[in-house]
Parts: structure tokens; sequence; C-alpha cells
């Protein structure tokens, strides 16, 4: 290439845009109607008069997704969402092109990728064009990387910076009655996909396929249920023998064998909100110390779905579950807390931490929340009984107790396998 020919490509590239508007085909349905997204951005509002805001910067996909109802796919690329007092906008990268603008409540900017600056360049554009000079910016200090704060900062030099992550999510942990009817409609995807997995299980099957044909069937029912929309991200993580140790372990290509503890764990993910199936299941009757271990955590397990209701504290649900593993000598044998709020959330984004039933956490559970009975213990391979149990349903707390939304049942009544 010549120097006259690099010299024009250069100038070629200098006249790209920097950003576009993108109202490509028309705007979709979204998950929730609109009065329902003006109460979440009221709220937020709310946040940043009491804060003393001028604009919030939204940049995880738990909160881009819950004041927009967009769901980013990172690759490499940052988003965000501004937020004044009278108006917002998504900030989405120009690969996504026009979808973002059609998934989303409100207006969009697009950023391309030539410049490096394009993205923060955006987010100064879409400040001005709403003619806020801001001088208080909200930010969200508990998933913004270092680097990226410091181009924030950079990018509004005569502003301060302000976490507003803490209040969002305790706005979050409150669901209304619209994101109550999709929670609800999960976790009875949960359950098909659970009865799907168990009526797999087979001598020789491997997990991962016990796992496809489980997401499978959710997958079809969240598409029937919520059509016109994405459908993404649901998994399920079967486990057997020594792998369901952990929680959070992926299937694997250990095949099922006679006599062997086994995890089902269901999650689908309509629209970006997370539920869960878990239960301990066997293939062929458990020995008598697994079964004795399975009933204690079903004991722990009963106890408490009892005690979720409007004014129980987090920690002292914990508390009192905690003595029955005293009592059968198994504390040690906790893996994790009692439960945890639902909502936005996933396994790679998302967490309501100030709603989970553990012993560092004092939040009073109000109507409106909804949370999970969770409790799982693991004995460790050569010990008797060597496996991971744990049991999972959910629960919606109302004004006068709390109603489980799972149906699955759980138990050794219900879920030994005829091997």
């Amino acid at each position: 290439m010549t120097d006259t020919t690099t010299t024009a490509a250069v100038s070629d590239v200098a006249q790209l845009e920097r950003l576009k508007v993108l109202h490509n085909g028309t705007k979709g349905k979204l998950t929730f109607s609109d009065a329902e997204m003006e109460r979440r951005l009221t709220g937020l509002r709310t946040i940043m008069a009491e804060q003393g805001l001028d604009a919030v910067i939204l940049t995880s996909w738990h909160n881009i997704k819950y004041y927009s109802d967009f769901l980013f796919t990172y690759f490499g690329r940052s988003y965000a969402m501004v937020v004044t007092a009278n108006d917002q906008v998504t900030i989405t990268a120009n690969i996504d092109a026009g979808m973002p603008w059609r998934t989303s409540y409100g207006e969009n900017i697009v950023y391309t990728d030539w410049r490096r600056d394009n993205y923060f360049h955006a987010i100064q554009e879409a400040l001005r064009q709403r003619g806020v000079t801001a001088k208080r910016i909200g930010i969200e200090d508990d998933s913004l990387p270092l680097a990226t704060r410091d181009k924030f900062q950079a990018a509004f030099p005569g502003a301060t910076l302000v976490d507003v992550a803490q209040a969002a999510m305790r706005q979050r942990m409150i669901k209304s009655d619209e994101e109550i009817t999709v929670i609800r409609h999960s976790a009875r995807i949960a359950d098909l996909g659970g009865e799907a997995v168990k009526a797999a299980v087979k001598e020789g099957i491997s997990e991962y396929e016990v796992a496809l044909i489980g997401t499978e069937a959710m997958v079809h029912e969240i598409a029937k249920t919520f059509p016109e929309q994405e459908v993404r991200d649901t998994w399920v993580w079967f486990q057997s023998g020594i792998n369901t140790d952990g929680a959070h372990n992926w299937a694997t290509t250990r095949q099922v064998r006679k006599g062997d503890i086994l995890s089902l764990n269901c999650f689908p993910m309509p629209s970006g909100y997370y539920t869960a199936l878990e239960r301990t299941l066997f293939y062929g009757q458990p020995d008598a110390r697994s079964l004795e271990l399975w009933n204690i955590n079903v004991e722990v397990h009963k106890r408490g779905l009892e005690l979720i209701r409007p004014g129980a504290v987090c920690k002292d649900i914990a508390a009192e579950l905690n003595t029955i593993y005293v009592e059968h000598g198994l504390l040690a044998n906790r893996t994790f807390g009692y439960g945890h709020s639902f909502g936005v959330l996933s396994h790679y984004y998302g967490r309501e931490a100030g709603l989970e039933l553990r012993e560092d956490i004092d939040t009073v559970l109000e109507p409106g929340m909804v949370v999970s009975m969770e409790p799982m213990i693991t004995v460790l391979d050569g010990q008797p009984g060597a496996g991971g149990y744990r049991e999972h349903d959910i629960c919606v707390v109302g004004a006068n107790g709390a109603e489980d939304i799972t149906k699955f049942p759980f138990g050794p009544d219900h879920n030994i396998i005829e091997a």
C-alpha cells in the first residue's frame, strides 16, 4: 500500500460515525408493562433525589436489565444506561445493531468501534443531549472495574462519583406483581425440567445427556410461555456420585450407576429472571447412612420453609436451622447459606446480597420478597453416606406468611428412582 493510499484510508476511517441512532424495525414486546418500567425508574429517581444526583450511569447486567428490560451480551464491549431526572437511554455497541433499541424501554445510543473512547463519548453525549451538566453522578461501585471507574472520572472531571449499587439492590429486593408472575411461571417451568431429568435417569446415561434433556424441556416451555421474546441462558446441572459434592458443579461425561446419589438442578431463565429447582435423588435404594443423612437434610428443609415469613430476620433463620445440624453433628458439613433472593440474576451476573439467609445478614423479610430455602450438606468421599445432599424451594413472602411456589416433591418418599 502506498503512502497516499494509507493516508486516504486513515482519512476515511476518521469520517466514520462515532455514534449512531439505530431505530431498526419497531419496538418489540417487552417483558413488563410501561407502567412497571416507570415504577422502577421512579424508584431510581427517588434514590437520585435523596442523594442529590444529577444522573446515574448503570453498568451492570442486572441493573441495566432491571431498569430498561435490555440484557446485554458483553463479549469484550462495555454497555451502560444513563438515567436523568426526566429521561433514560441505553448505550450499546454497534455490533448489536438495532436489537438493544427494539428490546429496551426508552431511547438508545449506539457507539462504534473505531475509536477506543467512543463508549465514554456516548455517555457524555447522552447527558449533553439532555441538557445535564452532572456534578454528582451515581455509579455501581460493586461491579465497576477500577480502570473503568477512573475513565468515568476522567470523562467527567468536575463530577463526584457516588455509589448507588446498594440502594438499587434494596429496590430490586421487593418484587412487583408483574415480576412475581414471571417468577411463578419460571418456577413451574423448573418443575417441568425436573420431571424430564428424573424420567431420563437410567443405567449408563451420562450427566451431560441428562442435563441436555432437562434444558430442552425447559427451553421449549419458555418459548411457549413467553413468545416474541429472547430465549437464552437456561441450563441444568445434573451431578452423580462424587460430583454431587458442590452445588455449582457442571455436568460431566460420568455415567450414572446403580446406587448413585444424584443432584437435580434446573435453572430456567425467562427474560433474565433466574429460578431454580434442586433435589437430591438416588438411583436405586440408598444405604442406611445415606438415607439417614438425606432425612436430616429434609428435616432442615421443612423447618426452613416454616421459618420464611414476614418479619423474620435472615440471620435468625440461619441460626435456628444451624441447631438441627448441631444436634446431628453435621454443622461442619454445611456448604453455604440457607437461601437467597430471586429476580434478575444468573451464575455469571447479579446478586441481591442483602437478602441471603446467612448468619451475617440482618435483613428483615417483607411482603414482595422472593427467597429460596436450600440447605445443603456434603459428606466427603470415603465416609459413610458420601455425597452432597440438597433441596431447594422458592417462597414468595406475603402479608401473612409465605407461599412455596415449587411443586416438585422432595425426600426419599418421592425421589428414589428404581434401578
